[in-house]
């Protein structure tokens, strides 16, 4: 399975995970927003988040104000991220916007710690975000998750 031919393999074929997690790093270079799924108090939630793929890890960029990122830090989570098809370019895409069907979605299972990403790494996160979350100044702040399990899962 590749990106430019997005068919499952057949079910009765054994999938290499090592195949996996790069073809699943690879659709995710293609889009910047997903959002991480963890739990705080036992009460599971999701959190918006921006990604960068960055030496097989994600680094997500948070807003701070909502505090979402003190319940990721130390714990396993996961990230999740697609592409809807249309016009052929995805929703949230670095530069796209189409709207549709989804032609592909990825989630990364991963324990997530907090990091200070380098210049060239914030460089890669584009323009800055609105200067106001839910009328708060933004305030970005990084973690990573490190992928110990990932789920691609495409459509024709």
């Amino acid at each position: 399975m590749t990106i430019s031919d997005p068919t499952p393999p057949p079910a009765d074929a054994t999938t290499d995970r090592t195949a996996d997690a790069q073809l699943a790093l690879r659709l995710l270079g293609l889009v910047d927003r997903g959002q991480v799924a963890t739990s705080r108090r036992a009460l599971p939630y999701l959190a918006a988040a921006r990604h960068v793929v960055v030496d097989g890890r994600l680094v997500l960029r948070m807003h701070r104000g909502h505090d979402h990122h003190r319940s990721c830090v130390g714990s396993i989570v996961a990230y999740g991220a697609d592409e809807p098809g249309g016009d052929g370019e995805a929703a949230g895409a670095r530069g796209g916007g189409g709207r549709g069907p989804v032609r592909w979605s990825v989630q990364v299972v991963g324990e997530c710690a907090a990091v200070e990403p380098t210049a060239a790494e914030l460089e890669r996160f584009g323009p800055p975000p609105p200067p106001l979350a839910d009328d708060e100044p933004f305030d970005p702040v990084y973690v990573c998750v490190t992928p110990e399990f990932v789920t691609v899962r495409t459509a024709g």
